[in-house]
């Protein structure tokens, strides 16, 4: 079955740098596109960043245009967040999803405070 497991969370100053990790099994990785989502408790999961499958193609929400890199290895199995000038409001937990499939990992919480 997809299993997807983050990591790389962590307590990071504003302006820090962390790198999320995405690692993906169950399924024909290289095949499908790959998200990275946010959610705030209380408030509706946002979608953060999505690379095609072979990773030429990537959209980012305009909040982290310029500040996150979404990336993924192939040979890995495994998806990236590269998330660089933090600011407080991208404290949240980051989940990442395969294709449009309603799979979802535990998360791993960033959060960005002095």
């Amino acid at each position: 079955q997809v299993q997807l497991v983050e990591s790389g969370g962590g307590l990071v100053q504003p302006g820090g740098s962390l790198r999320l990790s995405c690692a993906a099994s169950g399924f024909t990785f290289n095949r499908y596109l790959m998200s990275w989502y946010r959610q705030v408790q209380g408030s509706k999961r946002e979608l953060v960043a999505t690379i095609t499958s072979g990773g030429s193609g990537k959209t980012y929400a305009d909040s982290v245009k310029g500040r996150f890199t979404i990336s993924r290895d192939n040979a890995k199995n495994t998806a990236y967040l590269q998330m660089n000038s933090l600011k407080p409001e991208d404290t949240a937990v980051y989940y990442c999803q395969a294709s449009t499939w309603d799979y979802w990992g535990q998360g791993t919480q960033v959060t960005v405070s002095a």
